[in-house]
């Protein structure tokens, strides 16, 4: 019997080598194993960057379009008291000359909402980086790089010119 018994010890002893060897295999990653964690961890990120530009692309293209809603609501004022100028009936030019006023200054009012600013006024220092000079004349009488005349008035939203004012320099 005790021939027999060795046998299967010997059998019981393999299995249970081979079951820790396997264990310790399984605890200890391969090369291949970290190569598809990784892979898969990069697949992850480059999918969170396609969904991060997706989403900037929407924000930004709706932040444009908001702004864009909110200028034109500022400006529906005007046209509406312009609407009713043309519709108004009779030819009394002091009522129109007064309903234009009123709207001129309705736009003024809705482009200083927006943050917007009129420059460009006879006397100015002249100023490359926001005026257009389109004529220039010798007058004794102002100083030098003075603006003498305004054709059309510039507007800017704090530093950024949006329309530099044409302008007549003297000296």
């Amino acid at each position: 019997m005790s021939k027999k018994e060795k046998p299967e010890e010997i059998k019981e002893e393999e299995v249970v080598e081979e079951a820790q060897k396997a264990e310790e295999e399984a605890k200890e990653p391969t090369i291949e194993d970290e190569l598809k964690d990784t892979k898969e961890q990069l697949l992850r990120t480059a999918a969170e960057y396609a969904n991060y530009r997706a989403r900037s692309a929407k924000e930004k293209e709706q932040t444009y379009s908001n702004a864009k809603g909110n200028v034109i609501a500022e400006i529906l004022p005007v046209i509406d008291n312009l609407e009713r100028a043309l519709s108004g009936e009779g030819s009394d030019y002091d009522a129109l000359r007064q309903g234009v006023q009123m709207t001129m200054d309705g736009f003024m009012a809705a482009l200083e909402k927006l943050g917007i600013e009129q420059y460009g006024e006879s006397g100015d220092a002249f100023d490359p980086n926001i005026h257009n000079a389109v004529m220039h004349i010798e007058d004794d009488e102002l100083g030098e790089n003075v603006v003498c005349e305004v054709f059309q008035k510039g507007y800017k939203i704090g530093d950024r010119v949006i329309r530099a004012a044409m302008v007549k320099t003297a000296n």
